[in-house]
């Protein structure tokens, strides 16, 4: 379960914090005021979301590209061709 702190008593009892972060996967989340700011979490668990994350970035390029390759069905190779040339002289 995730624990809540305040930046200043996570200075006060950093080393405690950081052993429930590290030894028992505790997540915090770090406020300031009133507002979380923040979010302390293990290392497993953060290369856990980069991965997660990184999933999600392929399948919607995947997404991408079965709408592309889906819109662009009835187009000949001639076709696809002349709108790559026209779209490269627009830029160029």
């Amino acid at each position: 379960m995730q624990k809540v702190i305040g930046v200043t008593e996570l200075q006060r009892s950093f080393r405690k914090v950081f052993d429930e972060v590290t030894q028992e996967s505790t997540p915090y989340i770090l406020i300031r005021g009133s507002r979380p700011e923040a979010a302390l979490i293990s290392y497993t668990d953060f290369e856990q979301f980069q991965a997660l994350r990184q999933q999600a970035i392929r399948q919607k390029f995947g997404q991408l590209l079965d709408r592309m390759e889906a819109t662009n069905a009835d187009l000949s190779d001639e076709e696809i061709a002349s709108e790559v040339a026209a779209a490269r002289s627009e830029v160029g």
